[in-house]
């Protein structure tokens, strides 16, 4: 499983009150069961539909990885980043639980984060 440790960077908030700051960890699956990726970004709305537009060159593109199942939010990015690698350091088991106890169907996240298209 491999991720981004860097943020994709902004130029507003990350969304939420004015001047409030916050950055997420988040799994994509292929599928329900299938292929996994962890990342962190201080923009997940935009992170994801990045990712199901295809329009970053990456393992999320070969593998057709674009379903946000899981995603945690945190008020700064060192406890963010220390998260993403504790979290791809677990073996998948640990990592389908996780994902399971909130999402029990890996149902698609992005509709319920971005609203209706």
């Amino acid at each position: 499983m491999t991720g981004s440790s860097a943020f994709a960077e902004d130029d507003g908030g990350g969304g939420g009150q004015a001047g409030a700051r916050h950055y997420y960890v988040y799994i994509f699956a292929s599928k329900i069961g299938g292929t996994l990726y962890i990342g962190v970004t201080n923009d997940l709305i935009r992170r994801v539909a990045e990712h199901k537009s295809k329009l970053i060159e990456s393992f999320t593109e070969k593998y057709d990885v674009a379903r946000l199942v899981y995603f945690e939010q945190f008020d700064d990015p060192e406890n963010a980043i220390k998260r993403e690698k504790r979290l791809k350091k677990w073996n998948r088991a640990w990592k389908v639980r996780l994902i399971e106890q909130q999402n029990p169907n890996w149902n698609d996240l992005y509709h319920e984060i971005a609203g209706p298209p």
